[in-house]
């Protein structure tokens, strides 16, 4: 990119705060990979040991969220812009981190492309909605008016994107996953077939309408695990929907599972259900299929790969609809769903392997740079 690098910029870089944070550091170090000179720009970072530079500017609480001193931030985007940062890459919406990443390269002039990270879906605008109408008129739409382009990480993000208003250059460029070692079955190995939910345990995730279409599915022989980091207190909440379905229901909880053991985790899943009422990829799907596990998703998920290349189930949102996929996948044999756990292994390599990610994303940043036409990927309309 003629010696010009790209700067990173998030809130913060935590576990707990779910896909953003993963899939931010797997792209800075897939693109250091490819030769791009990329630095990451955060308030906080659980792990200090990424792979590429990190700089740190330390974070206050504010709105009920850590976040970095908006001042701050931004002091410390322009100095790397001048010492020769040509665009920023900032992730994330509504908060300071956001907003000082836009005052600094407004002052700088450098490119800026910003990736909402599924917070423009219609159920995310909803969640808090009076703060976020307000913060709306006050500075973001502004600032994402300004940007040079937006990142959607799939079409349906894209037109939720469209659907605000927004009419800024669009670059549809999916997350990336790593391809783990798949496991070998224990032929001597008795145990329940598991259906895995494994995502933060959050009210847009659907784990109400989950555990109610379990009571309604109770499949014989089946056990469903939650697991992953409780947010706001839901998980009291799921708990308890679990336990009125009865002892008999095989309803189980996990808690948060580091990076280190969640591939061990996907392997122990005969099925993977992610019933989310709003998300811009799904990361976790890509993830079960990419250990070959077919997987169950809403069409709030833009996962309609798992029809199309027959490794899963798209559904409707809800009850009814969760319940007819659980009793489909649930009532397959072994081998049947091992088959589409294979095709789902397959799509994953094929369009979603963090090198070919990076250098797609690559392209967007040399348009950005003026050193080329934009991409097919960049879109107008």
């Amino acid at each position: 990119m003629s010696g010009r690098g790209v700067l990173h910029t998030i809130a913060r870089v935590a576990t707990a705060d779910g896909g953003p944070s993963r899939t931010v550091v797997a792209l800075c170090r897939a693109l250091a990979s490819e030769g791009v000179r990329v630095e990451l720009l955060t308030g906080s970072v659980e792990d200090s040991d990424l792979g590429f530079p990190v700089r740190v500017a330390g974070t206050v609480r504010r709105w009920g969220r850590e976040q970095p001193p908006r001042g701050r931030f931004a002091a410390l985007v322009g100095a790397r812009l001048a010492g020769g940062f040509g665009i920023v890459h900032d992730h994330g919406m509504w908060l300071s981190s956001n907003r000082a990443a836009a005052d600094a390269a407004r002052r700088a002039r450098a490119a800026r492309i910003v990736s909402p990270r599924g917070m423009l879906s219609e159920w995310a605008l909803a969640w808090r909605g009076r703060r976020k109408r307000a913060a709306w008129h006050l500075f973001q739409r502004r600032d994402l008016d300004s940007a040079d382009a937006l990142h959607a990480t799939s079409d349906l993000e894209a037109r939720e994107f469209r659907a605000a208003g927004l009419e800024v250059p669009i670059a549809v460029v999916p997350n990336g996953v790593d391809l783990p070692a798949l496991g070998e079955l224990d032929p001597g190995e008795t145990r329940p077939r598991r259906v895995l939910f494994l995502s933060r345990i959050h009210p847009k995730k659907g784990l109400s309408d989950l555990i109610e279409a379990w009571g309604t599915a109770r499949p014989a022989g089946w056990e469903l695990l939650i697991a992953g980091p409780d947010e706001g207190g839901h998980r009291g909440e799921i708990e308890a929907r679990a336990r009125a379905l009865g002892p008999d229901a095989s309803v189980r909880f996990h808690g948060p599972v580091p990076d280190a053991g969640k591939w061990d985790l996907y392997r122990t899943a005969d099925v993977f259900v992610l019933p989310s009422r709003s998300e811009n990829f799904g990361m976790v799907v890509a993830e079960a299929l990419a250990c070959g596990v077919p997987a169950i998703a809403t069409r709030a998920a833009p996962w309609e790969a798992l029809d199309e290349r027959s490794c899963g189930w798209w559904t409707d949102a809800g009850v009814e609809p969760l319940a007819r996929a659980l009793t489909e996948a649930t009532g397959l044999g072994d081998d049947e769903r091992r088959a589409m756990g294979a095709r789902g292994r397959r799509l994953v390599e094929e369009r979603f392997g963090w090198p070919a990610v990076a250098r797609r994303m690559l392209a967007v940043y040399r348009w950005l740079g003026g050193e080329t036409d934009a991409p097919d990927w960049v879109r107008r309309d």
